[in-house]
């Protein structure tokens, strides 16, 4: 019976994993509204759930708002540049799709190739949030290092692109899935960045809340 009470095992367990999961996403949502909070608000989402979700660590919202406190003037300035870069890479394929669908020929190939080269710097871009919430990179190192994961682990890139276009989609086309979604895209996406980021830097088992990793 004291097992059934207790708040680390059982039911109760999975009850706070849910509330994490629930309130988080609610959180991201929140710190995102201003659009230009996106990256730092995401790099502590994805810190936060592979600490409390994921590590099952208590205290999920403090070390969420400590994770976005420490990385927002490095996260706004480059979400400034990732926002701006989404904004022309998706201005060009509408244009490429326009011709391609109207004119057909070599413009549709043409759109068909831009189509698949965009897995590299969406890739990028999804590399970018799990890097500042796991280590402490200025702005231009930051890119680079998420240009170099996204080539060098081009399976795993374009497995995170889809999850994170078609968790995008579905939030957008059903609002409800917001209350949960993008606590679970950023688990589900953790599942093949960290394996990468231990790769190279296997102290990240030992990281503490808040705290970065220096490479």
């Amino acid at each position: 019976m004291g097992e059934f009470f207790n708040p680390e095992k059982g039911i109760w367990a999975w009850l706070s994993t849910l509330v994490d999961v629930v309130g988080l996403s609610i959180l991201w949502i929140a710190l995102c509204l201003p659009v230009v909070t996106i990256c730092p608000a995401t790099a502590a989402l994805y810190y936060t759930v592979v600490k409390c979700v994921r590590g099952r660590e208590s205290g999920a919202f403090g070390h969420y708002l400590r994770s976005f406190r420490n990385n927002f003037k490095t996260g706004l300035k480059a979400g400034l540049i990732a926002i701006l870069a989404a904004l022309l890479l998706y201005g060009g394929h509408n244009i490429v799709r326009w011709y391609g669908t109207r004119i057909g020929g070599m413009a549709y190939v043409l759109y068909v190739t831009y189509y698949f080269v965009l897995i590299l710097p969406a890739g990028v871009l999804c590399w970018l949030s799990p890097l500042l919430g796991r280590f402490d990179r200025n702005v231009k190192s930051l890119f680079l290092t998420a240009a170099q994961l996204t080539i060098a682990h081009l399976p795993s890139t374009v497995v995170v692109v889809l999850l994170t276009a078609q968790s995008a989609v579905f939030c957008i086309e059903r609002w409800w899935p917001v209350v949960f979604l993008p606590s679970m895209a950023m688990l589900l996406v953790s599942l093949f960045t960290e394996r990468i980021f231990q790769k190279y830097s296997p102290e990240l088992a030992q990281k503490e809340p808040g705290e970065q990793v220096e490479e």
